[in-house]
């Protein structure tokens, strides 16, 4: 396996257990935890199918994305600065895993 397969199967890894991580907190998550965690997951499906279809195989690229997509959304004062807060922590702890 070349480092870029292992790299594009380490991303589709990534992706999939951030889903499965997501949709968790969607089925079992208090109302501010679902709130962050449907927020985030509406950014990170499009930039995880961005990803896909400019074939990226690294997460750091698909994190690259969700920092565009984030910082154009909190530039558009989607989210009051708690929710905002909130939300990257999210993004952080998911990158972390």
């Amino acid at each position: 396996m070349t480092l870029s397969d292992q790299q594009a199967h380490e991303l589709l890894s990534f992706i999939q257990r951030t889903e499965r991580y997501l949709d968790q907190v969607v089925e079992h998550g208090n109302d501010q935890e679902l709130f962050i965690a449907s927020y985030l997951q509406g950014h990170f499906a499009v930039s995880a199918g961005q990803s896909q279809v400019q074939h990226m195989t690294q997460i750091e690229q698909l994190s690259e994305l969700m920092d565009t997509s984030l910082t154009t959304a909190f530039g558009n004062n989607e989210l009051a600065s708690d929710d905002h807060k909130q939300v990257l922590s999210l993004w952080q702890s998911l990158l972390a895993r």
